[in-house]
């Protein structure tokens, strides 16, 4: 401890020294609207706020409790206003505008305020020993309603871990100790009641804004068709997707998608079509120009602003943007290093030693202080540092500072947090209900019809193969023309059905790519529970066989008549179906192949290799008995579908020879 306090006295006196306005080496040259220029020498001048630090006040816990305790549908709790605070305001005062929220017309709805605390939670993580790694390490906090909370550290501090954990979102590999409060008592978020934004947007871009939240509406809502359709404008309305709505997504192809900070906005609008009274943003400024996430901390402020509560993850930000935060919880490999009001962060930084520097961004400045990575970098940089003064605003190991700054919450802070945790969870307020979802058949329905629409627009799922297809039966039409009826025709002709089966199927992983994007997507649903595994399946097989009965009749027709097959009707749909099946059994297998891998390489890969084993085994190279009966011929000559599609083709080949010795001693039927 005497080490802490040594090297924190040290940069309380040379940071007063460097901020002081007596010092010889700086000086403060007044401007107009309170801004000030620094200038040393062999600098340039810059602009800077010089004013003393603000004051804050506490939030009314009463006014909190009294508003949970009513059931209605609006809320009267201390919320924030359609702009930014004052006391919040007062950070930016004279360096920077004031961000104010866009005002509307159209009547906002209000949403039921819900209170979420978490208490002592911690998380483990499975490692070389079973949960031996612990990357959350009892964390305390809360968040109100009409508020935005943030989580922020630097990387693999445990913020998105953290996040999920309140969220009741930890996969199998993680294990959570502590309790989770919703409105004061222990229990989980149920169906509806809240919202998660993963940090990375799943899209569909061949539809438009508005299509991709009313199939979101249909999948997630119960209900009338109309009442949804209300609730897809109120979410466009909400993320400011007004001008974008009509607009395709894209980002497939060669089309041009909308900017990330759209895209990020239509990944929340998703979510808020159930309406939730919590929502969870892992990272809602990711891929995000300073533009783009000041528009999307805006747009998230007027949301809090109906009540909801919002709790998000952030790695940085910058100071406008930190003004808008109402709470920050302070990670560093998984400890809680503050919580509470962002403007107290400030003070308790200062209190510990760090005070903020006057050009520099809060949340810069924190992770300045708790990010271990600095030091390395600073090592590199120590030659320069002492030719062009001090590259780091912290003058102290920061392994040192993190023990400091820990202390001095756990001193200071920790045990008002606590006793607000403690009132908050004395009183329980009204239970959350689910508020029901879409049947399984509604579901299937809909994922049907949009695979129906993606399918139709993604020229490279179906339409694609269609023209391969047809090019290829072209191909080997033209090369196996005009055979003849003699008994060496019956063999080639054998030959080109071979061919055809088995380069048909070959030539599906072209739609692989897209495959695997709706995989991606499924499994996002899945995860918020708007979609099933059989549900999907079963609109994944509906929405395909349309498309796989074109690609079977327009190729076979072409295949057919050129290679000189039987000329009669029923044998001609006889082939048409066994060249469906074949390619309805291989869209099985792309399937299975795309789900274990979800890459694009490894999918292709595999689907190649298993096809070319079926193929070896089918029958045409070599007679089934024949094979060596481990492993080819149980099971892989019976697993294999050109096998069958094959053997069933060869009743095709001529009436004009007898050819039923020639065909047994070939396939052995």
């Amino acid at each position: 401890m005497e080490e802490i306090q040594s090297q924190s006295d040290n940069y309380r006196s040379s940071s007063s020294s460097a901020s002081s306005p007596n010092n010889h080496n700086n000086r403060l040259i007044p401007t107009n609207n309170n801004l000030f220029y620094l200038r040393k020498s062999g600098l340039l001048r810059q602009p800077i706020s010089f004013e003393d630090s603000p004051e804050w006040e506490d939030t009314e816990i009463d006014d909190i409790e009294g508003g949970l305790g009513g059931g209605n549908d609006s809320i009267n709790v201390v919320t924030t206003t359609a702009s930014v605070s004052p006391a919040l305001s007062k950070l930016n005062s004279g360096s920077l505008p004031s961000v104010s929220i866009p005002e509307t017309s159209v009547a906002v709805r209000k949403i039921a305020g819900v209170s979420v605390v978490w208490k002592d939670l911690t998380v483990t993580i499975k490692g070389k020993r079973k949960y031996s790694d612990k990357v959350v390490k009892s964390s305390n906090g809360y968040a109100l309603p009409g508020t935005l909370t943030v989580i922020m550290g630097p990387a693999k501090s445990g913020k998105s871990t953290l996040l999920r954990a309140i969220a009741g979102r930890l996969g199998d590999s993680a294990r959570m100790y502590g309790e989770v409060f919703v409105n004061g008592a222990k229990s989980s978020l149920p169906y509806g009641s809240y919202g998660y934004v993963d940090r990375e947007s799943m899209l569909i871009g061949s539809l438009t804004v508005r299509e991709m939240l009313y199939y979101s509406a249909l999948l997630q809502l119960p209900g009338f068709f109309s009442q949804k359709k209300s609730l897809v404008e109120d979410a466009i309305h909400a993320m400011s997707l007004g001008d974008y709505a009509d607009k395709l997504i894209g980002g497939h192809c060669f089309m041009k998608g909308l900017p990330s900070g759209e895209r990020r906005r239509i990944s929340i609008a998703r979510e808020l079509v159930m309406r939730p009274q919590v929502l969870f943003i892992d990272e809602p400024l990711y891929h995000l120009d300073s533009v783009s996430a000041l528009l999307m901390m805006v747009t998230l402020k007027k949301l809090a602003s109906t009540g909801c509560t919002i709790i998000f993850t952030m790695y940085q930000s910058s100071t406008e943007v930190f003004g808008l935060f109402d709470r920050i919880c302070l990670l560093s490999n998984g400890n809680t290093l503050f919580f509470g009001e962002t403007l107290a962060c400030l003070q308790h930084f200062s209190n510990a030693g760090f005070p903020c520097p006057i050009m520099q961004s809060p949340s810069d400045h924190f992770l300045r202080a708790i990010n271990t990575d600095f030091d390395r970098i600073i090592a590199m940089c120590k030659n320069w540092q002492d030719d062009h003064g001090d590259f780091s605003s912290v003058n102290m190991d920061t392994a040192v500072a993190i023990r400091t700054l820990e202390a001095t919450y756990r001193s200071n802070d920790a045990a008002e947090v606590e006793s607000m945790i403690q009132r908050l969870t004395d009183k329980e307020g009204p239970l959350l209900k689910s508020r029901g979802k879409a049947s399984g058949a509604t579901r299937t329905a809909v994922l049907t019809w949009r695979s129906l629409l993606i399918m139709s627009r993604e020229w490279k799922y179906f339409w694609l193969r269609l023209i391969l297809c047809m090019f290829f039966s072209l191909c080997v039409g033209t090369i196996f023309a005009n055979l003849g009826h003699s008994l060496s025709s019956v063999v080639v002709r054998v030959a080109a059905v071979f061919v055809f089966v088995s380069f048909t199927s070959l030539l599906s992983v072209a739609g692989l790519p897209a495959m695997i994007k709706e995989i991606k997507i499924y499994i996002h649903e899945q995860s918020n529970d708007h979609s099933g595994t059989l549900v999907f399946l079963l609109g994944n097989l509906f929405s395909s066989i349309p498309f796989l009965f074109l690609i079977s009749i327009s190729s076979s027709l072409v295949f057919y008549f050129l290679v000189g097959l039987r000329d009669e009707f029923s044998l001609l749909m006889y082939f048409v179906l066994n060249v469906f099946t074949c390619l309805l059994v291989n869209e099985g297998l792309m399937l299975v192949v795309a789900t274990i891998w979800q890459d694009i390489f490894w999918s292709i890969l595999t689907v190649i290799s298993v096809q070319v084993l079926m193929m070896l085994v089918a029958g045409y190279f070599r007679v089934r008995e024949t094979l060596p009966r481990a492993v080819w011929t149980y099971p892989m000559s019976y697993i294999a579908f050109h096998t069958y599609a094959v053997q069933a083709s060869f009743s095709l080949s001529d009436t004009h020879t007898n050819d039923k010795c020639f065909l047994w001693f070939l396939v052995g039927v």
